[in-house]
């Protein structure tokens, strides 16, 4: 599995309207065969700051991604409303998803 981190710094006049600017881009990643999760979050602690993850099934799912008409449309999007270049790790890991956490589990009732 591919599996990315990308940190966004948008400008501040996006900061509300970024997950609606980047919807389209969104549902068209997640609608990839390869495209194992495509998740947003606002950061908690910088309110112009998004961190996007995100899973391929493997090399050739992510280049896929990269060479498909709505990654160039997304990045052009983008790069308008972001403040400055993101920050990015992009390893393989072996899997296919998510795992369960072992060291914590939801407390039972009584």
């Amino acid at each position: 599995m591919i599996f990315i981190a990308v940190k966004f710094t948008v400008r501040p006049e996006y900061s509300d309207t970024w997950l609606t600017l980047v919807d389209d881009f969104t549902r068209a990643t997640r609608a990839e065969p390869g495209n194992l999760f495509y998740e947003w979050s606002r950061s908690v602690d910088d309110p112009n700051g998004f961190v996007l993850l995100e899973a391929f099934a493997d090399a050739e799912a992510g280049a896929a991604h990269v060479a498909s008409d709505h990654f160039r449309a997304g990045m052009e999007t983008m790069a308008g409303a972001i403040a400055r270049t993101p920050e990015i790790i992009n390893v393989e890991v072996p899997g296919q998803g998510w795992s369960a956490m072992a060291e914590l589990s939801p407390a039972s009732d009584g």
